[in-house]
């Protein structure tokens, strides 16, 4: 009988850490990509639109 309580509380621990995983990804989607003319939009989106110059994808770099 004891070893059905430890497999049940198994479960729950890894189904509650499951939620918690998902929850913690939809907040970090949500925090990375908000709304457009949302007030949640933070500086480093709005300063340069612009990506850095030193890091160009140009395709005569000699790429092989």
């Amino acid at each position: 009988m004891r070893h059905v309580l430890n497999l049940y509380l198994l479960g729950v621990v890894l189904t509650l850490l499951s939620i918690f995983v998902r929850l913690t990804e939809s907040l970090g989607n949500l925090l990375e990509s908000p709304l457009p003319g949302s007030p949640w939009s933070t500086r480093g989106h709005l300063a340069n639109p612009e990506p850095p110059k030193g890091l160009s994808d140009h395709p005569s770099r000699g790429v092989q």
